[in-house]
């Protein structure tokens, strides 16, 4: 109870320092270790006060720069710290900004939008569906002018759709990267994921495997694709499917995961010499796995990982990977929304959604099996 006493004080105060203009608009607050010996309050409690005032719309983070205040009261954007010329701003929002592949692709989002000189104001769901609301809510609130997004446990509906509506009513384009909702059907940028799935399972079959674990997450559109394309190479191989050999977990499952795997891989009657992973962060934590139980990537069991992303090349063993445009998909998705929003209700705004072709990176993390 004392904790969210002093969260609440915390998140009271710096609401209480925007309504009476100590900070204004566009400037930025105190920073993290500040904010903890002025309240003298732990670093855990500041973040949780920080996030959800972000969430709420009275604060937005600018990655490597930090936290600016924003004009809630009012609807109005912030003043930008480096005013643009035609004073367009750009939302995005990410399941995640500052881990994984997303720092790449909002690098690629953002180069481009600065040389047109737009500004950018950047949301992230952490791929929760209420989070995803709050963003909405503030990027509505500040009068983006386009919107990128990722979705958010998008192989469901979504009880958002309402706010996307609501941006189609008032003709703010917006673009999906990675997946998109099936309920909308709308403009969108992605990889062909079953075919990745496919050929990142076909590579291991080739090299002699036929137990191979498939690793999907199922909350998002990308791993069922993904592990579509795990069966459907077990089918055009004419081998034998093995169902227990699927193992599929959720965003709050992510935790549970590897002691899963570690399961698996201890119970299984005749042992997996393959694994395909959902990304190269699962692939990473599963050579953990497999460094414990002793066995050697890949003369005993060879790895598959997606997304080609730094992880792939982070350890001693080279993660084979399917590789993930993120840099491209990051500037197209910038080339689409500014195009579209200058086209404004014209025909000659852009009409078509990018699905890129997978390609695999073969690194030292598979081998042809060795009986």
């Amino acid at each position: 109870m004392a904790q969210q006493t002093k969260y609440n004080m915390v998140k009271e105060k710096i609401k209480e320092w925007i309504i009476s203009g100590t900070v204004k608009p566009g400037e930025k607050i105190y920073s993290e270790n500040e904010l903890v010996k002025m309240f003298g309050v732990s670093r855990h409690t500041v973040r949780l006060a920080v996030g959800e005032l972000v969430h709420e719309g009275w604060l937005y983070r600018e990655q490597g720069a930090g936290t600016f205040c924003s004009n809630r009261l009012t609807g109005a954007k912030g003043q930008d710290r480096h005013p643009t010329v035609n004073g367009k701003n750009i939302g995005v929002i990410t399941t995640y900004i500052s881990d994984y592949i997303f720092p790449t692709i909002i690098k690629g989002i953002e180069s481009y939008l600065t040389d047109k000189g737009y500004s950018l104001t950047l949301a992230s769901t952490d791929n929760d569906i209420e989070k995803e609301k709050q963003c909405l809510q503030t990027m509505l609130s500040r009068h983006v002018d386009g919107l990128i997004v990722e979705p958010t446990k998008s192989s469901s509906y979504n009880p958002n759709i309402r706010y996307y509506l609501e941006l189609e009513q008032k003709n703010i384009p917006y673009i999906m990267i990675n997946q998109y909702y099936s309920q909308l059907i709308p403009p969108h940028i992605i990889v062909n994921d079953e075919k990745g799935g496919f050929i990142a399972t076909d590579h291991l079959i080739k090299l002699g495997h036929e137990r191979i674990i498939g690793i999907f997450k199922t909350d998002d559109l990308q791993g069922v694709y993904r592990m579509k394309g795990f069966i459907r190479a077990f089918r055009e191989n004419n081998l034998t499917f093995f169902p227990e050999m699927i193992i599929t977990y959720s965003t709050d499952q992510k935790i549970k995961l590897l002691e899963r795997v570690r399961e698996v891989l201890i119970s299984s009657k005749k042992k997996p010499t393959g694994i395909v992973c959902y990304n190269d962060q699962v692939a990473l934590g599963v050579l953990q796995v497999l460094r414990e139980l002793n066995l050697s990537v890949p003369k005993d069991i060879s790895i598959v990982g997606y997304d080609d992303s730094n992880l792939a090349e982070a350890t001693e063993v080279k993660i084979t990977s399917v590789l993930h445009p993120k840099m491209e998909m990051g500037l197209e998705a910038a080339k689409w929304i500014i195009n579209a929003i200058e086209a404004g209700n014209s025909d000659e705004g852009p009409q078509n959604s990018i699905i890129y072709e997978p390609e695999l990176i073969i690194r030292n993390s598979t081998s042809a099996l060795i009986e």
